[in-house]
């Protein structure tokens, strides 16, 4: 027999592993989305620039927040001599994140 304090904390519990799964979601979208715009800069298309794309994904599972992101692309994109300021940078994440929840979140 379950009372409603249980119930209550089930449905937080799954609500909380909704949300994180989203989050997730959305932030691999975001950088997928990244990568692609970063490959552009770096002269990359086709499947170069979809491999470029997934390596900025798996550089975000690192570590916690968008530092590990940021600092791959800042270097990928100082190595090829391309000019970017790191505000440029996480202004463009921030747009993209937010392109990215409203597709997740439409997806269901």
């Amino acid at each position: 027999m379950t009372n409603g304090f249980d119930d209550r904390k089930k449905a937080e519990e799954e609500r909380f592993a909704h949300d994180e799964a989203l989050q997730f979601k959305a932030a691999a979208r975001r950088n997928f989305k990244l990568g692609l715009w970063v490959a552009e800069l770096l002269g990359l298309s086709g499947a170069a620039a979809e491999e470029y794309a997934k390596s900025v994904i798996m550089a975000d599972l690192e570590e916690p927040g968008d530092d590990d992101v940021v600092r791959k692309v800042m270097a990928d994109l100082k190595a090829k001599g391309v000019d970017m300021s790191e505000h440029r940078l996480r202004n463009r994440m921030a747009q993209l994140m937010e392109e990215a929840k409203e597709e997740v979140l439409r997806e269901g």
